[in-house]
């Protein structure tokens, strides 16, 4: 899977939280997701200028409005590898990024996993 059918499969799926993605899905609309984030952060710091409370509301709006996609094929992802999706959670655990990270970037399993819906 390449960059643009990530895109376009994860927007197409905005808040699809069952199924399965591949870590290539999840890995290139990661990056994605991070690129806009970073361009939107220099297109405000250079219309607003830094520090300014307007350029923050521009880069947190784009950062909101791809949350649900991101969490989505985050779920699907660890879904294809035998996980349920709440294991996002361990995201708010600083020890519990490196098991996740580690879990995003396994393999898929094959079909019929009990999680898979």
């Amino acid at each position: 899977m390449n960059i643009g059918t990530s895109i376009a499969t994860c927007m197409g799926k905005y808040a699809t939280f069952s199924g399965r993605a591949s870590r290539s899905e999840y890995w290139w609309f990661y990056l994605f997701n991070l690129l806009m984030t970073w361009g939107s952060i220099i297109v405000a710091a250079s219309m607003f200028g830094i520090g300014n409370p307007s350029g923050d509301i521009f880069s947190n709006l784009i950062s909101l409005i791809f949350l649900l996609p991101t969490l989505a094929v985050g779920s699907r992802t660890l879904l294809a590898i035998g996980k349920s999706g709440w294991w996002q959670l361990l995201i708010f655990t600083l020890i519990g990024i490196i098991p996740l990270i580690i879990w995003l970037a396994s393999d898929t399993k094959a079909e019929g996993d009990k999680f898979d819906t």
